[in-house]
């Protein structure tokens, strides 16, 4: 039996570099949905606590949320690892939290008009953010995959990265994602587990696309 739905609400967790942003885009555009890369909204205040260590407080990264477009989460400045372990920590702070949790309310059942619905990707979308998601998956990979998919991201804007050095910080990373007190990384009994290890990002793509068009039948919009 076909899901009838007016807008199409689709949530994605994963551990860093499991492919997930990618696929997100991709069902993204395909199904004419806004997307939101809610990690890096953690990485971008990661960045504005870098960068201006004294202006950084809960009315300077509201101001900044509040003016936030999608533009701005697309840049290279936020992949660096200094700033994905930065994220990781920020993350655990409830009034960070709090101030990105509206952000992402807003991005995912308010969606710009013109769209079909919403994609969100992140670690607490399928249970905190949209636990009424039409559709939830988990992405995920082993470690070593994707500890060099990411020295191969970071290694494009900086040629002094070293594998075994990414790999240490995505373990770490993990560790702090699935035992982090607050909206922990974890998998939802109703999430569809996606392992992407050995599987290339087309064949990523049509599994998940499979999915949703044996279940869905959007009202006049697909």
């Amino acid at each position: 039996m076909k899901i009838n739905i007016k807008k199409l609400k689709i949530a994605i967790d994963s551990p860093a570099a499991a492919g997930a942003g990618t696929l997100a885009k991709k069902i993204s555009n395909h199904y004419n949905l806004y997307y939101l890369d809610t990690g890096k909204i953690y990485r971008y205040i990661a960045y504005l606590k870098i960068r201006y260590p004294k202006k950084f407080d809960t009315s300077f990264i509201k101001k900044k949320i509040n003016k936030l477009k999608n533009e701005e989460l697309k840049k290279k400045k936020l992949i660096s690892d200094e700033v994905g372990l930065e994220a990781s920590k920020i993350s655990k702070k409830k009034i960070i939290r709090k101030l990105v949790y509206k952000f992402q309310i807003k991005c995912a059942y308010q969606p710009p008009k013109g769209y079909n619905g919403s994609c969100l990707d992140g670690r607490d979308i399928t249970y905190n953010i949209m636990p009424d998601a039409d559709f939830k998956f988990f992405i995920t990979a082993n470690v070593k995959t994707r500890a060099l998919r990411r020295y191969r991201e970071l290694k494009s804007i900086n040629k002094n990265v070293n594998y075994h050095d990414v790999l240490k910080s995505i373990k770490k990373r993990d560790k702090s994602d699935y035992n982090r007190k607050v909206a922990p990384l974890k998998k939802t009994k109703d999430s569809v587990l996606i392992n992407t290890t050995k599987l290339s990002k087309s064949s990523c793509f049509l599994k998940i696309k499979k999915i949703i068009d044996k279940n869905i039948n959007i009202n006049g919009n697909l």
